[in-house]
């Protein structure tokens, strides 16, 4: 009966204890300070001396100290390969180890002298074997099989405490990544310069990997080659490297694959093509992922570390999320550098136009006094007698006026309008495009353009790049009244031929601006000889463009404005 008592009160003192060192361990989240309080409990209750958690190190395949109790410092240095050591041998044989004197057994690598005996179990996370929890003694057969079934219920409990400790801390870490990565997302796509969205995106992949170096390399026009056009912590080495080729190197088959290649080692592998410069530079263990846009790879994002890491799944989803967002961020700078080299080329064409006008408008200018010098010469009917040189002057100076006058004609020629080509054009989507090619030029100006178009407008019959080449010249005006910026804003709406009537027999676009204004001798001239402009700026060009276009429309076009009130110019079309 006494046995029987005493049994139960050992049984009863060791479940008290597990359940002392279960609040003790649930206590904290932080993984770290989790393994702390179980060794210490660990210690206190095996009455040992010393102890020591160790885990494996997926990255270096090693058993490595993660906390101690009792070690010197130097023991958090050590390493243990698996079957290495007592410790090693339980980590590869899942099974528990009781020596009762280290000095006879051949396995126990001596890490302090006063040890004797020593007991160690397997740390068991999800079926598989995490690490070991060891305890060590300065008395010979200090533990028991008591003190084994103790430890090993023990770790038992601390392993799930630990799964779990780890499940939250990649939660937590899961969530910091999805946060840094929907700000990265908003900041390389708030940038409209290409070569600023991939300093972006290399500095955000480092620091997101925690790399070291961090690069995007781009394919070339020809797809056969491979440039690196933006880096983050590179040094001169890696930024003076040869370009790569598709087809030969490593980061090749991540964009022939659009799969990720992730390298363990640089340094030493045989498919790195720049072994030596990895060397120079510190870098180690490569993930790289490509860059794939439309279904086309369009380049490689990679990130490298300064020390030997295996990228986990996660990391390799996280960076293959930021590649997507990069992709985006690098076509867009892109098809906005197209843009503002279409809206470059418009406004060339709009002078080049304006140029066949001025010319058309010098000849007209040149033919009135040359038809009066025709007139003139005839009607003098010069005769001279024959020897006389001066009739050789006389014949010279008819050939030279039927010479002007061939080559004033052949200018007129050239510059006149061609006639329009009519086909419903839908005025507003006309606007929009417009809007979003002239959108650098509003940015740069600090001029805010604000849309005010009648929903279902109808089609008007027009020449649509005619129509656009006076749209973009009164856009541009209106720039060029608002010198410090302002407001342009563009109405489109119908008008019907009485009030009241319904149905609408016309459409109007305004294009209203808060600039300088117009005062009532510059509306008079707004539309009058080219040659006779008296703008200070420009060409005084635009406005004569748009009235010769909507005179081929059939249209008409009007201006309100005052001095310091802004100018409204609105362009009325038939339907």
């Amino acid at each position: 009966m006494s046995d029987e008592l005493t049994e139960l009160r050992a049984r009863y003192e060791r479940l008290n204890l597990l359940y002392q060192v279960s609040n003790v361990i649930h206590s904290t989240l932080e993984p770290r300070e989790a393994l702390k309080l179980i060794l210490g409990e660990a210690v206190r209750l095996m009455r040992a001396s010393s102890g020591s958690v160790a885990l494996f190190n997926p990255t270096t395949g090693f058993l490595e100290i993660d906390v101690s109790h009792g070690l010197p410092p130097n023991a958090l240095q050590l390493r243990l390969r698996l079957g290495e050591g007592i410790t090693g041998w339980v980590a590869r044989a899942g099974k528990p180890a009781r020596v009762g004197d280290v000095s006879k057994d051949p396995r126990y690598i001596m890490v302090q002298p006063n040890v004797r005996s020593e007991l160690a179990v397997p740390l068991e996370v999800s079926g598989q074997v995490r690490g070991v929890l060891n305890v060590d003694s300065d008395r010979l057969n200090a533990f028991g099989s008591e003190h084994q079934e103790l430890l090993q219920e023990l770790a038992l409990q601390a392993a799930k405490v630990i799964h779990n400790t780890w499940l939250y801390e990649q939660l937590r870490l899961k969530a910091r990544l999805f946060e840094s990565l929907v700000n990265v997302g908003q900041t390389i796509n708030s940038t409209l310069n290409l070569d600023d969205a991939l300093k972006i995106i290399t500095r955000e992949a480092c620091q997101l990997m925690t790399g070291k170096t961090s690069s995007v390399l781009l394919l070339d026009d020809s797809r056969e080659w491979l440039d690196l056009r933006a880096s983050c912590g590179a040094g001169e080495a890696y930024l003076n490297k040869p370009r790569l080729s598709v087809a030969e190197s490593l980061l090749g088959i991540v964009l022939r694959r659009k799969k990720p290649i992730q390298v363990e080692n640089v340094q030493t592998s045989s498919r790195y093509q720049n072994v030596e410069i990895a060397r120079r530079e510190g870098l180690i263990s490569l993930l790289s992922v490509p860059l794939v846009f439309g279904g086309q790879a369009i380049g490689a994002l990679s990130v490298y570390t300064g020390k030997p890491h295996v990228f986990s799944n996660e990391e390799i989803r996280i960076l293959f999320a930021l590649a997507d967002l990069s992709a985006i961020a690098i076509e867009k700078a892109r098809l906005y550098e197209r843009i503002v080299d279409v809206e470059e080329q418009m406004r060339q064409n709009e002078k080049l136009s304006a140029l066949g006008l001025l010319a058309a408008e010098v000849a007209h200018e040149i033919r009135n006094p040359l038809t009066v010098m025709k007139m003139l010469y005839h009607s003098l009917d010069l005769k001279f007698l024959k020897g006389d040189p001066r009739a050789r002057d006389a014949e010279m100076m008819g050939e030279k006026m039927e010479h002007l006058n061939k080559i004033v004609e052949q200018i007129l020629d050239f510059a006149r309008t061609a006639e329009p080509e009519f086909v419903p054009v839908r005025l507003n989507e006309l606007i929009e495009e417009l809007g979003l090619l002239t959108r650098h030029k509003l940015t740069q100006q600090n001029i805010q353009l604000a849309h005010k178009l009648e929903s279902e407008l109808p089609p008007v019959m027009a020449d649509a790049t005619q129509l656009e080449q006076a749209f973009l010249n009164l856009i541009l005006n209106a720039v060029e009244a608002m010198p410090n910026g302002g407001q342009l804003t563009i109405v489109s709406r119908t008008l019907s031929a009485s009030e009241g009537s319904g149905k609408p027999t016309h459409v109007v676009v305004e294009f209203k601006d808060t600039g300088q204004g117009m005062t009532k001798e510059q509306r008079a001239r707004a539309f009058t000889a080219l040659i006779k402009t008296t703008k200070r700026k420009g060409s005084g060009l635009g406005l004569a463009i748009v009235a010769r276009i909507c005179e081929a429309h059939r249209g008409r076009i009007e201006i309100k404005s005052n001095p310091g009130r802004g100018t409204t110019i609105g362009i009325t079309l038939p339907l």
